[in-house]
Parts: C-alpha cells; structure tokens; sequence
C-alpha cells in the first residue's frame, strides 16, 4: 500500500533536540574518525576502499531513511553513524591521497556548506530541522549534514595536526565555542536555527578531537586505547542510548508521540489529524 503523500509531507523526519541528541551527536562524531581509521589503520583498507565500502551502506541506509514514513531513531542514527565515517573518509582522501592543504578543504568544505545553506533557504524560505516534513527539504538537511562532518573532519585535523594545537586543547577549544553559543543563545537570544547550525559544525571537531586523544599513541599525544576500542566502547553507548530513546520515545516531538505505526491508520491520521 502506497503511503498518503500528505501523512509524508505532516511528520517530522528527525528528532527532537533534547540532551539526549547532543550525546548521540557528539558520541557518532567520536566514532567517525575512529572508525575511518580502523579501516584504514588497524585492518588496512585503502582510503578509496573504505570510501567506497562505507559510501554503499550509506546510500542504503539513506534510502531506508527517505523510504520512512516518519522518524526512526535507529535507522536515523545509524545514518548519522555512517554519514560521519564517509565525512571523515572524504576529508582523508582529499588531504591524504589527492595531497590537498588541509586549510583549502576547511575552506572549500564552509563554502559548500554555505552554498548548501543559502540554496536551501531561497527554495524553502527556512533552515529549521522541525520542519523536515518533505523529500526536498530531507535532501537539503542530508546534504548539509554531510557538509558539517567533512568540514569538522578539515577543521579539527587542521587545528590538531596542523598548526600542532594538539587533540586535549582542540577538544577544549570546541568545547568552549560551543559552551559560547549556548550562552548566546540562551542569555543573548542567539537564533535557534543559528544557533543549532554552529553548534552542530562544532560538535563534529570536538568528537574527532575525543576520538583521536583516546585512540591515539601516546607518542602522537593520545591516551593509546587505540581505534577498536575506542569505537566499540562508543558504538555501544551509542546503541544503548538509541535503544533507550526507542523505548521511552524522548526524542519525537510532541506532536508525533500519537501518530500511529501501521500505514493503513496513518493514511487515515492524515486524512483526520484530529482522530
């Protein structure tokens, strides 16, 4: 049975932002540079190889995603997950086997994901994830997200590595402009929308930065727990917590806590919202 386009266009496809999408946000980031480099590092796949092998399971996922009548927290984190190894994976070609300067991928990155922005706000006329409630605008806010964590992917190596800032202060350094757009926003009235899109940037060179400091050597200036278990501990965090949120349902907005699971009532949910 083919789903009532207006029940598609009436939910929203992510979750709310609560605490718990900051954990998961900051845990999947951990797991995006640890993960890229167990499969380049630990098991020895080539970079293309990595790229290409997590890039299909994304695309499956995605497809999946789009596919979803509505918010799912396992297959929307799962996504998050895989988009962030490939965001990862991209930056590590570029710099890695293309030889680009890690401060031309920062800037190339913040370009498109300002061009990403800007064409998304002049179609749409709004940059809000509470309004992700058509396939138009889920394209948008996945490709921006893939933007965010191939830009925080450039900009915490080029922070860390680069102008050898080291990974303790560059998870600091994230960790308070991020503690400054909280303020901002909550005592200064920084915009919300604003304020989430600076915030989401940020949080992917924080994890790197987590990532890299606790699987690291410690001759490199890491605490040498190294990559497998670095991410299997995150991996599990991250499904405990996406289970949790399964059950308890924290995470879907108000206005979605009642819609129903089976299609035929949600053909007639959108038919009669008021049932």
């Amino acid at each position: 049975m083919t789903l009532n386009p207006s029940a598609r266009r009436a939910l929203n496809k992510v979750p709310e932002i609560t605490l718990w999408f900051w954990v998961i946000k900051v845990l999947a980031t951990t797991v995006g540079e640890t993960v890229a480099d167990y499969l380049t590092g630990t098991i020895g796949m080539t970079l293309t190889g990595a790229s290409i092998a997590v890039g299909l399971v994304l695309v499956v996922t995605l497809v999946a995603q789009f596919r979803a009548a509505a918010y799912v927290a396992p297959l929307y984190w799962l996504a998050v997950v895989l988009i962030s190894v490939v965001g990862t994976l991209i930056t590590d070609n570029l710099v890695d086997v293309a030889g680009v300067p890690l401060w031309v991928t920062t800037v190339v990155f913040a370009v498109a994901l300002g061009a990403t922005f800007a064409i998304w706000y002049r179609v749409e006329g709004t940059l809000s994830i509470h309004s992700i409630t058509s396939t138009r605008r889920e394209v948008f806010y996945w490709l921006a997200i893939l933007f965010t964590f191939a830009l925080g992917t450039a900009a915490g190596d080029l922070l860390a590595e680069g102008l050898a800032l080291g990974y303790l202060a560059s998870a600091l350094l994230f960790a308070g402009a991020i503690a400054v757009v909280t303020i901002a926003h909550y005592r200064f009235h920084l915009g919300a929308v604003l304020s989430f899109w600076i915030a989401y940037v940020l949080t992917r060179p924080l994890g790197a930065s987590i990532g890299d400091l606790l699987s690291q050597s410690t001759a490199d200036g890491g605490l040498g727990l190294g990559t497998t278990t670095t991410s299997v501990l995150f991996l599990a965090a991250i499904a405990a917590t996406v289970v949790f949120l399964t059950i308890t349902r924290r995470d879907v907005e108000p206005a979605q806590l009642d819609v129903p699971d089976d299609l035929d009532e949600l053909d007639a949910y959108a038919s009669d919202p008021t049932r």
